[in-house]
């Protein structure tokens, strides 16, 4: 899956103009292109808890983080794409089912401190939006669905806050039980609206 996509890539810098590209673009959406949500969760106080404990210390602390939000992923019909270092990215059908399987991975992660010392809290921040991106099932994704999740969750959110898009979060009608406000923030220059969402 991976090569095909690599090699429609080069197709596509090597073509012979506009047409050509055109055509080879058409195929690698036709070929990877989904609508999803975006969801990127992140374990807050990498460094910090590597400086102090140590990085065994921290790395069993990520497969801890791992097997939490696996199952949960997957009780709301979503998808692993990857783990990345203290990172976990996912894909769902739409904006509620990430939101609800964010709220529910800091609810479990809760849960699960009470039986650890406090240097074992698992503490996430995560990030959501909605959109058509590429996707290459249990490997990898591509989008600006992707980039904007990464960077809330990974850069905006603060420990236990869930960052979503204002569209994606305009998607969903249900009640939540949660405390929503809006936020405004600049990505790449551009300025943007989400809710932040404590649960």
């Amino acid at each position: 899956m991976i090569e095909s996509l690599r090699a429609l890539l080069l197709d596509y810098s090597q073509a012979d103009g506009p047409a050509k590209r055109e055509e080879v673009e058409k195929k690698i959406w036709d070929q990877f292109g989904v609508e999803r949500s975006v969801l990127v969760v992140d374990m807050s106080g990498f460094s910090a808890l590597t400086r102090r404990h140590g990085l065994v210390h921290f790395l069993s602390m990520v497969r801890r983080m791992q097997e939490t939000v696996r199952p949960i992923i997957h009780d709301h019909t979503g998808s692993v794409v990857k783990f990345e270092a203290d990172n976990a990215f996912a894909t769902f059908p739409d904006p509620e089912s990430a939101l609800r399987a964010a709220i529910e991975m800091n609810k479990a992660c809760h849960e699960d401190n009470r039986d650890y010392s406090d240097e074992y809290d698992i503490e996430l921040s995560c990030g959501i939006d909605h959109g058509r991106i590429l996707l290459l099932e249990g490997k990898d994704f591509f989008g600006d669905a992707v980039n904007t999740a990464s960077k809330l969750g990974e850069d905006l959110a603060v420990q236990g806050e869930i960052l979503i898009s204002k569209s994606s979060f305009a998607a969903i009608t249900s009640e939540l039980g949660t405390t929503e406000k809006e936020v405004s923030f600049s990505i790449s220059g551009l300025p943007f609206e989400a809710v932040s969402i404590q649960p």
